[in-house]
């Protein structure tokens, strides 16, 4: 085993599932997956929620997360098995040998402490580095990672840098005690695309300038194309194919992977605007309780029955406090919003019940949007209840014709969130939406958390589900492969403005302002090469300005 730095053979995992009304039960969620990786090369981890990716990263570490457990195979870290290690051993593994890079930087710092301290905190506790010495790596890792100010930004709380920077903080800490496997769990999923080029080559780079090898794990191929030597295919706890980057993106063997390679591909003809738009945006300026500065300035779009407007643009430019001017939870300075030939008060409490029931909302987090404690019949029925006062019979006979609509079935009325997987969840809060009867619907980045495969359904479902209500959506999102394959009309906005504006085939063709171009440039292809091309592109035209 000397040879290779990890080699996985035969590894099982297991967990214990209590389903409601059934006695608790172990079943295998890792079926027996295999492979070998060495020194320096990156080996990329793709496949859908639930196909193991995560589980068998952790595993490399000998570590099972929420009560799963290593049930058989064997892990071996630089010519040793460590799966039957003695705890004490395995904390000097973790952390030194073996680092962790999560999905979110954001929810793994500790707000209280500053970065440096944590940064460095492994490699003192592990006796790795002294302070000293652990301090200068990290400032060289900070310059490495392309983070400003690098003698200095270690001085802030996680609060004072962003998204970005922090997640690139993140890669300093799993690289500052020199390991011998990283082990990337989506590390740039949560960023918007722009952010995510700078993220993406700054781990190519420390990867290459460390000669440290890495697991990379994503549900976006064309991600994983960028940095990754070998990329093997999971679906459902099996490996379903393992080839060079090369081959899996341009000769997939497997259906399966060949649909992953595709799904980016689909594309919406746009319709013009009708005539008499259902809602217009006037000239909206506005800003948070108890600030002193505006965060949107002069907004103004249209939404028309029938037809999608996209609202694109990254995190902080304006997308969702444009949606919650739109609800009435953000009331503007300035401005006025007309809908179906009225002028809507700018606060939700002015509202008529039918201004709340023809506006409505699926947000980007299923699993946060619904009361795990209610079934699915009484989140969907409550919208039936509250605005049409809908009892009994009735109301179970319409609960059963949107559970249809959604392709769900009636027998999905009993049960739990929890028993849902994250595309059925999001087709449940699609049905309490359409319960309302609205005239807009306002889709907040619905498909950014769930899996290229499952994302694509539920847009064909919207799809589905406009042509027949004839509604409008107003689609936020920061992904433009989205964008293509949903929007009639485009806004795109950066810091509270809106920058471009008109059809889809008017904001998508050349020529460019500025940010519509970087934003257009950063959406990944699925071609090898891409990255670098994209970053040395941008690097001549800031030399040239």
């Amino acid at each position: 085993m000397s040879d290779k730095l990890l080699t996985v053979r035969d590894l099982k995992i297991g967990a214990r599932v209590y389903p409601p009304g059934e006695k608790p039960h172990d079943i295998e969620i890792v079926h027996g997956v295999s492979f070998e990786l060495e020194k320096g090369k990156v080996l990329g981890l793709i496949g859908e929620s639930g196909a193991g990716k995560s589980t068998i990263g952790l595993a490399t570490m000998a570590y099972g997360r929420g009560g799963v457990e290593i049930t058989g195979g064997e892990v071996w870290v630089n010519g040793r098995e460590i799966l039957g290690t003695r705890l004490r051993d395995l904390r000097k593994l973790r952390g030194t040998e073996v680092t962790y890079v999560s999905q979110s930087a954001a929810a793994s710092f500790n707000p209280a402490k500053k970065i440096m301290e944590q940064v460095i905190e492994a490699s003192v506790h592990a006796g790795k580095f002294s302070k000293k010495v652990a301090e200068a790596r990290a400032v060289e890792l900070f310059a490495k990672l392309g983070l400003p100010d690098p003698e200095t930004i270690g001085n802030r709380y996680p609060h004072q840098v962003s998204g970005g920077q922090l997640q690139r903080c993140m890669t300093a800490l799993a690289l500052c005690p020199e390991p011998d496997l990283v082990v990337f769990d989506e590390p740039t999923t949560a960023l918007d695309v722009t952010t995510q080029i700078d993220v993406l080559m700054a781990i190519k780079d420390a990867i290459r300038d460390t000669g440290v090898a890495a697991l990379y794990i994503t549900h976006d191929l064309a991600v994983v194309a960028q940095v990754s030597d070998e990329i093997m295919v999971l679906r459902m706890g099996d490996m379903i194919e393992h080839g060079t980057t090369d081959q899996i993106i341009n000769a997939p063997v497997e259906e399966y992977t060949r649909d992953l390679v595709s799904v980016r591909s689909r594309v919406h003809d746009g319709k013009p605007p009708t005539e008499n738009p259902v809602m217009t945006i006037e000239h909206i300026t506005a800003r948070y309780k108890g600030t002193n500065f505006d965060v949107l300035h002069d907004v103004s779009m249209e939404l028309h029955a029938g037809q999608t407007l996209a609202v694109v643009g990254e995190s902080g430019s304006g997308k969702s406090t444009t949606a919650r001017v739109m609800t009435g939870l953000l009331p503007a300075r300035d401005g006025q919003i007309c809908f179906d030939g009225r002028t809507l008060s700018p606060d939700l409490a002015g509202r008529a019940r039918d201004d709340l029931r023809e506006i409505q909302m699926i947000y980007q987090m299923a699993d946060v949007a619904m009361n795990p404690r209610q079934t699915v019949g009484t989140i969907i029925g409550r919208p039936l209840e509250f605005y049409f006062g809908m009892r009994g019979a009735e109301k179970r006979k319409r609960i059963e014709e949107l559970l249809n609509d959604i392709e769900l079935g009636p027998e999905f009325k009993d049960r739990y969130p929890a028993e849902l997987s994250g595309g059925q969840k999001q087709r449940v809060c699609i049905a309490r939406a359409l319960a309302a009867n609205p005239k807009i619907i306002i889709c907040d980045e619905v498909t950014s958390a769930l899996d290229p495969l499952v994302a694509e359904d539920i847009l064909k479902l919207l799809h589905e589900l406009q042509e027949r209500e004839n509604v409008a959506y107003l689609f936020i999102t920061h992904d433009i492969a989205t964008v293509r394959a949903i929007a009639d009309t485009i806004a795109v906005m950066y810091q509270g403005r809106v920058v471009r504006y008109g059809t889809k085939a008017e904001v998508l063709s050349p020529p460019f302002d500025d940010y519509t171009d970087l934003l257009l440039a950063s959406v990944p292809e699925m071609r090898l090469g891409w990255l670098e091309e994209v970053v040395e592109h941008r690097s001549m035209e800031s030399a040239g300005n």
